[in-house]
């Protein structure tokens, strides 16, 4: 794979996803030449990798903002005071999430982008995989492809993550949120087919319960073979880049009782569209302003750190 600009190396990990980005240090001015480049190997690789990288939030944020609108911290929770971007995940407030998922999908404008920092890492354990949703579509049967072109599914915060990975969960569905989006969307970048799956989606539209969980099964299965995916030991500094239009991850929890946290910005996203040009809709709850402003005070936040 050819390097993202003249000073960046680009170190693919796995054959269908990821990539560690040497030769980067985002503490300083970055160049829009380097930015340019992160932004080509983000989207050809799906998820990168930059060790060692000394940030404050602010800096998170200034950067962030470089590949578009920062969103709020989290549609459901609210961030710390002073810190309207973030999302603070740490293991000793339930934040796990170790389940495949894509994140936010159950809003109608799921994040395009999300940078997470770490910040304390276990000695051993808590790594994260992700999966490739674009590779995953193509290597579909082709009869499963056709089929998954023409279906509509719904994403619900009151899903199987959620069981599995969030400890306040009475404050997290005591709003009810669901978005219907395409099985498959066309990436508004690259153009290419990815599947919208993960552990947010609850049913298949015009199909019964039954029929939905079985045919969501055979299509989440295939989506995360070991083949379409790649794993990232983490080292406190580093920092993730991924695509949450293309993608899936999964955060390990095989460290026990022992601490581990990150800082999440996320990049608001478009509204996918389908393959018949149909847009995603919002069927329960208003988190429009998540993705469509950034919060008060946004400016004067990222303004320190350019």
């Amino acid at each position: 794979m050819p390097e993202a600009s003249a000073s960046i190396e680009v170190r693919p990990l796995a054959g269908a996803i990821g990539a560690e980005l040497a030769n980067v240090d985002l503490s300083g001015a970055t160049s829009d030449e380097t930015v340019a480049g992160i932004r080509r190997a983000l989207l050809a690789n799906k998820v990168v990798f930059l060790r060692d990288q000394q940030l404050d939030l602010d800096r998170q944020v200034a950067f962030a903002r470089r590949l578009g609108t920062v969103t709020a911290g989290h549609p459901i929770y609210a961030s710390p005071t002073g810190q309207p971007f973030l999302r603070e995940m740490d293991s000793r407030q339930g934040s796990r999430a170790n389940h495949w998922h894509t994140d936010l999908t159950f809003i109608r404008r799921p994040p395009a982008f999300a940078l997470l920092h770490a910040k304390v890492i276990p000695p051993v354990g808590g790594d994260t995989m992700w999966a490739n949703m674009a590779t995953a579509y193509a290597e579909l049967p082709a009869e499963l492809r056709r089929l998954a072109d023409t279906l509509r599914v719904v994403h619900s915060n009151d899903s199987d993550y959620t069981d599995a990975t969030v400890g306040a969960r009475r404050e997290y569905i005591a709003t009810p949120y669901e978005s219907e989006h395409p099985l498959v969307r066309v990436h508004p970048e690259t153009g290419e087919r990815a599947l919208v799956l993960g552990g947010f989606a609850r049913r298949v539209v015009g199909l019964g319960p039954s029929a939905s969980r079985d045919l969501l099964r055979v299509f989440q299965e295939h989506a995360v073979r070991p083949e379409h995916t790649v794993r990232w030991r983490w080292r406190v500094g580093d920092l993730a880049i991924w695509d949450n239009q293309a993608t899936q991850h999964y955060a390990i929890y095989d460290y026990g009782d022992q601490v581990r946290r990150a800082e999440r910005v996320t990049v608001a996203g478009p509204v996918p569209v389908g393959v018949d040009g149909r847009e995603s809709v919002a069927l329960l709850g208003d988190t429009e302003a998540y993705s469509r402003d950034a919060p008060a005070g946004a400016e004067q936040l990222s303004a320190a750190a350019r």
